[in-house]
């Protein structure tokens, strides 16, 4: 590390103002601020001061995001080999999913990176930290059949139209990644639906079933649910979304997230509320096959459980008061699984619920200010 150090030391006078490449500066401290805490101190007044700045906060998410990933690494090799009836080794397995997950991830970050190193240097300004997270969500959303050149577009539009139009990292209104994925699913369908894209390579096999790529919500429409029992569905040996599939490696991610203290606790659990309320409300009803799918059942079904905990919980798109959060988070869940019943078409409804409540969210924490400082106003008239 030391000889790190001393290397960024040697480079940074030609970075610098007046220095050789100057324009270079941004792309510098964002490399130096990534490899080492910033040596700046603040001497006017009294700060509190830890070790974790925004670079910190959103690596701790990316190391959470790390089990739903490798469980989808190897969900795809084990989908794709159970498509064509063959057994293979767990070696065998992991290959093929790294040789089909990794160059996702890193058109992902390249493409988002670019653009990002691109921006600063032409506004003069540090390089923002928010793509960290943002470069593997998006992978993680995305089925892996995707092509990669959609991966670029839709990378390119999250960061321009999503974050950079608005300002940059934390003036975005909407998640980046779920922009990638609506942009996605409403510019190329046939890439983002259906069941062969679901499992890598299924789509440009002959003689293979279809049905083999049945995803669990397609299953759910049919009337079929109980091919894939709960405990698959919670476990994640299901085909879908490269790391959506597994809730149990999901959850690992959200206990990281809760015992750093990076992602709010009450998101989480008031989604799952909400998603819980809405099941059972529609297992009272059940009129259609989706809303006799078991209330718990739900929560494990498709990018529910994934939106929950790495999305809902964005601090930059969701509510900020505490009472706000346990309102946004619950009108989520409660959404989320009424657009899945009542558009059998597009039974992945977590995505809309979360945009939706992304545009709400200001007005949500204006409402919740606005009640509380009339309460206050009203003890202070009582006393007075």
């Amino acid at each position: 590390m030391k000889a790190l150090r001393k290397l960024l030391d040697n480079i940074k006078p030609h970075v610098s103002k007046g220095g050789r490449f100057e324009m270079l500066h941004s792309t510098y401290d964002a490399f130096e601020t990534l490899l080492f805490v910033p040596n700046k101190t603040n001497q006017n007044g009294v700060h509190v001061r830890d070790a974790m700045d925004m670079k910190r906060n959103m690596i701790v998410v990316v190391m959470a995001l790390v089990p739903a990933l490798l469980f989808g690494i190897w969900n795809t090799g084990y989908q794709h080999f159970l498509a064509l009836g063959q057994e293979v080794t767990f070696l065998e397995t992991i290959l093929h999913g790294v040789f089909k997950v990794i160059p996702i991830v890193i058109v992902s970050y390249l493409t988002g990176l670019a653009i990002e190193f691109a921006f600063a240097q032409m506004r003069g300004h540090e390089v923002n930290e928010g793509f960290l997270v943002s470069g593997m969500l998006i992978p993680l959303i995305l089925p892996v059949d995707i092509p990669l050149w959609m991966v670029a577009v839709a990378t390119a539009f999250a960061v321009i139209i999503g974050k950079e139009v608005f300002g940059g990292t934390g003036m975005n209104i909407w998640n980046p990644a779920l922009l990638a994925r609506a942009f996605l699913f409403f510019a190329y369908p046939a890439q983002m639906s259906g069941d062969l894209v679901w499992i890598s390579g299924l789509s440009t096999m002959e003689g293979v079933d279809a049905t083999t790529g049945a995803t669990a919500l397609a299953a759910a429409v049919e009337g079929n649910i109980g091919s894939f029992p709960l405990w698959n569905s919670f476990l994640g040996i299901i085909p879908g979304s490269i790391g959506e599939t597994s809730t149990l490696a999901i959850l690992i991610g959200a206990v990281i997230l809760i015992f750093t203290g990076v992602a709010s606790w009450k998101i989480m659990v008031s989604v799952f509320l909400g998603g819980y309320f809405m099941g059972l409300v529609f297992n009272l009803i059940g009129i259609n096959s989706l809303m006799q799918v078991d209330a718990i059942h739900h929560l494990t079904l498709g990018g529910f459980a994934f939106g929950a905990v790495f999305m809902a919980t964005d601090p930059v798109t969701g509510s900020r008061t505490e009472t706000g959060k346990w309102i946004y988070g619950f009108l989520i869940g409660l959404f989320a699984i009424m657009i899945r019943v009542f558009n059998p078409a597009y039974p992945e409804g977590m995505m809309l619920a979360i945009l939706l409540m992304n545009t709400f969210a200001p007005l949500i924490d204006h409402f919740v200010v606005d009640a509380n400082i009339k309460r206050r106003l009203k003890r202070a008239v009582v006393k007075a």
